[in-house]
């Protein structure tokens, strides 16, 4: 993986009637600086230091949009600069919908670069109430995303061509706040990202993204830090999630719609990352149905007591899917408030809708925990068992409950402990 190379021209939105203060409107000169820059060939477009408020980025091929080290991107509070509509994802259904913060659409060769700050400005009376849960500033009889959600839901099980899906206001869906969509040659480097609607970095239909040196700290309703989803050859590294959801969480599709796209995530790489509050360290699922395959995690710390789990598997028998060739080695937990390996059929919906995952070929080598409520929560159906799961130079750490094991075939344990004791099931654990 080489990140993607601009030729040495610059463009300064402020050259392009940006005005720092975050009061004025910079949406157009954000637009007019894309534009030259991309149509002189590709270079980089500089956010110099100072607050620019501005409505959503849509990058070209051969841009960098570089945020200087003291700029900050502030992005407009009105749903409606959201608008026109365009292609994207919600929960890995494809729809028209409000246009993601920063979004590329079947471009290559683009970046978001730099030492500064992006705040999407998302807070309990912007974007986050659309959750319809009070702790994110929802009311009674305020709106909120389910009806059209649920719209959605029908339309993909319904096979309602894509183009016919038509979000938007009054419909109270939120956008990821970056999101390269078909594109390839993807860089996000050295930025800062706080405050998002929901999903911060998710790169959809992708291939040869690096996320490097990334800072997230966002608390919001589904913000999960980074989620590759139907891409392939993704890096992330160096970087450090502290989110209201997974830290990482690897996806492509959902349900009915992502057997139709029937494109896997893949070939992806996480490495020296450091993971706090979060509900996952590293995720798969749970929108997985186009299947995952060759995952490695190394070299990564996870530790928060508001981090749930550490390496987390999440489906069920309406996602479908696979997930196989997983490999996570050097990782150390300091604590998760729940099970450090996770690998769940039961996820919402459960057994019984006809479409049974096919999971297996796990393998984590050299972690270490020093404190979890539980080492492993493996759980599969008693007609579609987890499939081979071998863990060797694992030490759980101190545990308060006993692991959940069932309907797991070929659990291999060389050398694996808990409490300072060898880890052995009992024979009714292994059902």
């Amino acid at each position: 993986m080489r990140a993607p190379h601009f030729p040495n021209r610059w463009f300064d939105v402020t050259d392009h009637g940006a005005v720092a203060g975050g009061v004025a409107d910079c949406s157009g000169a954000f637009r007019d600086a894309i534009a030259a820059c991309h149509a002189a060939g590709g270079g980089h477009v500089v956010v110099p230091p100072g607050d620019f408020l501005t409505g959503p980025i849509h990058l070209l091929s051969n841009v960098d949009l570089h945020v200087s080290d003291g700029a900050r991107i502030l992005f407009s509070q009105n749903a409606a600069d959201y608008l026109p509509a365009v292609l994207t994802r919600f929960e890995g259904m494809e729809l028209y919908n409000y246009s993601p913060l920063i979004y590329a659409y079947e471009q290559e060769n683009i970046a978001v670069s730099g030492s500064g700050v992006l705040d999407g400005q998302a807070d309990n009376s912007h974007w986050w109430p659309w959750k319809g849960k009070k702790e994110y500033g929802w009311k009674p009889g305020d709106p909120e995303q389910g009806p059209a959600r649920d719209r959605l839901i029908a339309m993909v099980e319904a096979g309602v061509p894509v183009d016919q899906r038509q979000f938007g206001e009054g419909d109270y869906l939120r956008s990821s706040f970056i999101e390269p969509y078909r594109c390839s040659g993807v860089l996000i480097e050295g930025v800062t990202i706080v405050n998002s609607p929901m999903w911060e970095i998710h790169p959809t239909l992708s291939d040869h993204v690096l996320v490097r040196g990334v800072t997230v700290r966002s608390h919001g309703p589904n913000n999960d830090g980074c989620d590759p989803e139907s891409s392939r050859m993704v890096v992330i590294r160096d970087c450090s999630f502290d989110t209201g959801d997974d830290c990482i969480a690897i996806k492509s599709g959902r349900n009915a719609d992502g057997r139709r796209v029937g494109v896997p995530s893949q070939d992806i790489l996480v490495e020296g990352c450091q993971m706090r509050d979060g509900h996952g360290g590293v995720t798969v699922g749970s929108e997985m149905s186009g299947g995952v395959r060759n995952v490695f995690v190394r070299d990564c710390e996870m530790s928060s007591p508001n981090l749930d789990i550490a390496l987390r598997f999440k489906t069920n028998s309406v996602r479908g899917g696979f997930i196989t060739g997983f490999h996570a080695r050097d990782i150390t937990v300091g604590q998760v408030a729940k099970a450090v390996i996770d690998i769940n059929f039961y996820y919402e919906e459960g057994p019984g809708y006809g479409f049974n995952p096919v999971v297996g070929d796990i393998n984590v080598e050299r972690l270490t925990v020093q404190k979890a409520t539980q080492s492993l929560n493996l759980q599969g159906y008693a007609d579609d068992h987890i499939r081979g799961v071998r863990l060797r130079e694992v030490d759980f750490g101190v545990t308060a409950k006993v692991p959940t094991v069932r309907y797991v075939d070929d659990l291999v344990l060389d050398n694996v402990t808990e409490n300072g004791r060898p880890l052995t099931l009992a024979p009714a654990s292994a059902a």
